[in-house]
């Protein structure tokens, strides 16, 4: 059985690989297993684990050999620090449309990582995400990442009714801004983890900056009823947010999820709502913000719950024909 330094800190090679069959040691057949696996390009197999290849007939050694050499070819590896430091600084953000909610969040939605939108029916998660996928399509100098939008809807909340009236608002051709959004709609929570697993190629070929999974938990809270199936679908659910933290990391796109709420009655003091997930979403999740409705009107109260850097906060914005807007004096008085 292969150390783990075998695996970890063995030295990558120098050459750069394109596709599949340039690696050494995988040739058509293999290439086509482990395109069936969902292992279209060389990034998501650069962040696969030995255990994942195994079903394409791959020994572990060679599997780590062929990991390695695909690592090598997206520059994966140990750095210091302060390297990190100098890294950060190219990492990409995106506007959501509300000054006040990107300065909540630290200046923006960050690529290569996974923001989390939870709340009650009605708060505005799949708003936020319809507004966010027309914002990925500005240039850099306006808030954009001049990318496409990958959009996997759960429960038949995309509506491109929203996408053209946002897309009027910020000045853009409706037309083209649509057809840069992809869309697949997600019938089972086995349906949905499949098409994140084949969703390499597609973000490859069409430049994608944003993953939208919308929502998350809507399948797997509805499949998986009863303690005794809890233990299995918290391991799909887990392995679900890894695929995803893995592709937003090799193709340095922003992931974001919307989540469901529950409600527990034995809360007598603070809010009684709660995520649905549990402790594998909450840790996956780098960013987790709740949204909830204000006393009357559009406005809507963002509240950052979780972030690795941020302090905990609040901010206000508002839902309108034309998308997320700021809110009036008048309006913060009244929230």
């Amino acid at each position: 059985m292969a150390s783990i330094e075998e695996e970890t800190i063995a030295p990558s090679t120098e050459k750069k690989y394109d596709i599949l069959e340039d690696l050494p040691g995988v040739g058509p057949a293999t290439s086509q297993k482990l395109q069936e696996m969902g292992f279209h390009t060389i990034e998501s197999l650069a962040t696969a684990t030995a255990r994942e290849l195994e079903p394409a007939g791959i020994s572990q050694k060679k599997a780590l050999d062929v990991i390695r050499l695909a690592r090598g070819s997206i520059t994966l590896s140990f750095v210091r620090a302060d390297e990190l430091v100098k890294q950060r600084e190219n990492i990409l953000r995106l506007t959501t449309g509300s000054k006040v909610l990107d300065d909540l969040i630290g200046g923006g939605m960050e690529t290569q990582t996974i923001t989390e939108f939870y709340g009650e029916y009605g708060s505005g998660k799949s708003q936020v995400c319809h507004q966010l996928a027309v914002n990925v399509q500005l240039p850099p100098e306006q808030g954009g990442l001049d990318g496409g939008a990958l959009y996997i809807d759960t429960e038949n909340t995309f509506h491109t009714e929203r996408i053209v009236s946002m897309a009027k608002h910020l000045n853009l051709d409706p037309q083209l801004v649509a057809r840069n959004i992809i869309v697949a709609e997600a019938f089972t929570s086995d349906h949905q983890i499949f098409l994140l697993e084949n969703a390499d190629l597609v973000i490859k070929e069409n430049n994608i900056r944003l993953i939208i999974v919308d929502s998350l938990t809507g399948h797997f809270r509805s499949e998986y009823v009863g303690r005794e199936t809890l233990a299995m679908r918290q391991q799909k659910l887990n392995k679900h947010m890894h695929k995803l933290i893995r592709l937003a990391r090799a193709f340095n796109t922003i992931a974001v999820v919307t989540n469901q709420v529950m409600s527990k009655p034995d809360v007598f003091f603070g809010d009684a709502v709660h995520p649905i997930g549990g402790h594998v979403v909450a840790h996956t999740s780098h960013t987790r913000l709740y949204l909830r409705k204000s006393a009357r009107g559009p406005v809507r109260i963002a509240r950052l719950v979780s972030s690795p850097y941020l302090p905990d906060g609040e901010g206000i914005f508002k839902i309108t024909q034309n998308g997320l807007e700021e809110v009036g004096e008048d309006e913060k008085k009244r929230k």
